[in-house]
């Protein structure tokens, strides 16, 4: 599980990636806690991203998350984990 470590820079993400890694969750058999393990991040940030995504807060441009999905490990990848 992701966990704040002082040595490691923090890190910001863009909408896309957001939107991207709330979708992730929605395929079947999928936990948040896997999900945000792949992506090294902590399961309440990713519960966070979930709850504005649902609330309409969290909006993000179409054209750039398809860039976005050549960064976050593949399905297979979060299965083999």
């Amino acid at each position: 599980m992701g966990t704040y470590r002082p040595d490691k820079p923090t890190r910001r993400f863009s909408n896309e990636y957001k939107v991207t890694a709330v979708r992730m969750t929605f395929k079947p058999h999928a936990l948040i806690k896997d999900v945000a393990n792949s992506l090294d991040i902590h399961p309440f940030m990713l519960s966070r991203w979930r709850k504005e995504y649902f609330e309409g807060k969290l909006v993000a441009d179409e054209r750039k998350i398809s860039k976005q999905l050549n960064r976050i490990p593949r399905e297979k990848e979060l299965t083999e984990s």
